[in-house]
């Protein structure tokens, strides 16, 4: 039986390399998302002299949001690889960024959250800022997701605080 168990075991603590497939796939997602972001932008640049104000920051808006799904998919593949599969090895991690072994997924949690309220405020204020274009339902229906993803975000704040907290045991100061 003590093998059976050990094979069993170790089938199911190296299946966790097949995420590896998913981070990848998320690189290749990124790599068509900065191609789809630069020629947004060459197509973009030409424009700017006709452009009023509002367009231009409207399709800076487009921008910021595409930069921010970028960040989040990067933040994504990379803790989650150090979380779930494997530590990266020291040469590359001097490359890496500062917060990378600091973001389990309780943290990651947080910033996604966060990261989908700010991508949502920026769906927002573009609602906002060409109202004339949208009617008052359509504003309603976008102002209540973005109200639910904030409390959603709030609240997974609140529960990471609640479960970070360990408690004191007796005679502890």
């Amino acid at each position: 039986m003590g093998r059976l168990q050990s094979a069993v075991e170790r089938v199911i603590l190296y299946s966790r390399f097949l995420l590896v497939v998913f981070y990848i796939g998320l690189a290749v997602a990124l790599a068509a998302f900065a191609l789809s972001f630069v020629v947004k932008l060459a197509m973009l640049m030409p424009q700017t002299l006709s452009m009023d104000e509002t367009q231009i920051l409207m399709a800076m808006l487009v921008l910021i949001d595409k930069a921010l799904v970028a960040s989040l998919i990067v933040m994504v593949m990379l803790s989650s690889y150090e979380n779930f599969v494997g530590r990266f090895e020291d040469g590359i991690r001097e490359d890496s960024p500062s917060w990378l072994g600091r973001l389990d997924p309780n943290s990651l949690k947080i910033k996604v959250a966060a990261t989908i309220v700010a991508i949502s405020s920026i769906n927002l204020l573009q609602s906002f800022l060409t109202v004339e274009q949208q009617s008052e339902k359509e504003i309603f229906w976008k102002t209540i997701v973005h109200i639910v993803f904030l409390a959603s975000a709030l609240a997974l704040g609140v529960l990471d605080r609640i479960t970070s907290h360990k408690p004191k045991l007796v005679g502890e100061k």
